[in-house]
């Protein structure tokens, strides 16, 4: 499919996906709102305005490949989904219900357009790592894609795996961090300080870059430049705002894992639909 490169559309479909987030919480009284809502400028910045993807065909065998390592973000994932026609819209509603194909964590078992059951943090970029192997040795030109959470870097697992990549110089392997500063139990420099993280990264042999996670020009050079072979895997740290498009979701912790209530619902709605 053609991807998007006006910034006026790629916002506007960054505004539904927000509100189906919202609206599936709502119904599901159970879910992830915060890192949802800071990574879905992201995911539209991947799905439309840069992957390789095949409208109604998630098993298009040129695709680009993209994990969630960060999967409490599924919400935001499957609203791309069904606006890449993988399912009907009508089924994002049925989130967390029992026998439903879009279960809290992506399950590439029954949900199409996901690749990789995710939910444990910290094992994304290692599993990452084996497509793109698998991808040079079958001479397939694809992007691997893998969003990580700054909280789910404090895994060690996540480090083994970013030498493994440097190692290998997988420069078709893109990882883009997902910075909202906040994690389940608070701060990440509280909880356990990640800085000076850009240098880490570089250090592990990374070729690194930071954007602003909400501007699409920013998202989209960013990943646009990973196209070119450098010998390194590829970071962009993506500095965002965890609940980010509602007023009082936005730079709040507690709304990591809970859905809104009745009123935080009809004003997320209020805000979004005026935007």
């Amino acid at each position: 499919m053609g991807n998007i490169t006006d910034v006026g559309q790629l916002k506007e479909v960054a505004r539904q996906v927000r509100l189906d987030v919202v609206e599936m919480l709502f119904r599901a009284r159970s879910g992830h709102l915060g890192g949802s809502l800071s990574a879905t400028d992201i995911l539209v910045a991947l799905f439309f305005g840069k992957m390789r993807r095949q409208l109604g065909d998630p098993g298009w065998p040129e695709r680009d490949f993209f994990i969630l390592s960060k999967g409490h973000a599924a919400p935001a994932y499957y609203a791309c989904l069904t606006r890449l026609g993988y399912f009907p819209r009508e089924t994002l509603f049925s989130l967390r219900q029992f026998g439903s194909m879009l279960q809290g964590h992506p399950d590439a078992g029954c949900t199409p357009g996901v690749e990789v059951c995710t939910g444990s943090l910290g094992q994304g970029l290692s599993v990452a790592n084996g497509v793109a192997l698998a991808a040079r040795l079958n001479g397939a030109d694809r992007r691997v894609y893998v969003l990580l959470g700054d909280g789910e870097i404090q895994e060690g697992q996540v480090w083994e795996a970013a030498m493994t990549a440097a190692h290998y110089r997988l420069d078709h392997l893109v990882a883009i961090l997902d910075r909202n500063r906040l994690q389940i139990d608070g701060s990440t420099s509280e909880v356990m300080s990640i800085e000076p993280v850009a240098q880490k990264w570089e250090a592990f042999g990374w070729h690194t870059r930071e954007v602003d996670g909400h501007s699409f020009p920013e998202l989209l050079e960013a990943l646009n430049a990973c196209d070119r072979p450098q010998g390194q895997p590829h970071m962009i740290i993506a500095h965002t705002v965890k609940g980010k498009g509602v007023s009082i979701f936005e730079h709040q912790v507690k709304f990591h894992g809970v859905a809104p209530t009745e009123e935080e619902y009809r004003q997320a709605v209020q805000e979004l639909e005026a935007a």
